[in-house]
């Protein structure tokens, strides 16, 4: 959910800084949006936080920033909100699942492994696509959280190309058996950082599509690698 605030004391850039950075500290906070010349403070939660702990976070009652509510606070549903926030994934997905159900759909039969292959194939290609328009930017974001990639940043860099390696891999249907089990192991590792992110309430970019996407770390980026493990392995099992 959405709610912008009123929010009096802020006087400069500084201000707006500090008072952005004090309230993403906040457990449940997605996102904060300050302005001093509109006096508001536009905030992002995965639940709702009361208006007192919002005002203890900047001080107290006392402190120089106050924070009150003002008509019309919800800008957005909760549901409709995160509908928002991620739907580049969530319109990426349709996408793949769509086209994948479409290839694999043959002589009037539909084929899960085919429709498991193509779906892999567009996840990753895809993916890295967009990790590719900005590869730096993609490596200093992944390196926040990725657990190999902080230790070794050519990691961080080297993930992209992996991505793409796998997704051309699916394509052709390359050594189905190694393809699969380089997956499961990529993903796994990958997923340790997310899920030790998320469950920590880290405020940081999900860097699932590069940085072309201002998308905060959740619960789905958990599913989206975890839908990449289960079906890496599912095929293993029917090779």
């Amino acid at each position: 959910m959405t709610h912008t605030y009123q929010l009096t004391g802020m006087t400069c850039g500084s201000c707006e800084s500090k008072v952005k950075s004090s309230l993403l500290l906040l457990p449940d906070i997605l996102a904060v949006e300050v302005s001093k010349d509109s006096t508001t403070a536009t905030i992002t939660m995965e639940k709702h936080v009361g208006l007192g702990q919002l005002q203890r976070a900047l001080g107290g009652k006392n402190a120089k920033y106050q924070i009150s509510t003002m008509a019309n606070s919800v800008t957005e549903e909760g549901s409709i909100s995160w509908l928002k926030t991620y739907r580049p994934v969530l319109l990426l997905f349709a996408y793949m699942a769509i086209v994948s159900f479409i290839a694999s759909w043959q002589d009037g039969q539909f084929d899960v492994m085919h429709w498991m292959q193509f779906f892999m194939a567009g996840f990753f290609l895809a993916f890295s696509f967009f990790k590719f328009l900005n590869l730096q930017a993609f490596a200093e974001s992944y390196a926040r959280y990725d657990i190999l990639a902080k230790r070794l940043k050519i990691w961080a860099y080297a993930y992209a190309f992996v991505e793409l390696a796998l997704g051309m891999a699916y394509a052709t249907n390359f050594n189905p058996g190694l393809t699969n089990w380089i997956t499961l192991i990529v993903m796994l590792l990958s997923s340790i950082g997310v899920i030790r992110s998320v469950l920590g309430r880290q405020k940081i970019q999900c860097a699932c599509l590069g940085a072309v996407f201002d998308l905060p770390m959740s619960t789905l980026t958990i599913i989206e690698d975890l839908l990449m493990i289960v079906m890496s392995a599912f095929m293993l099992t029917l090779l």
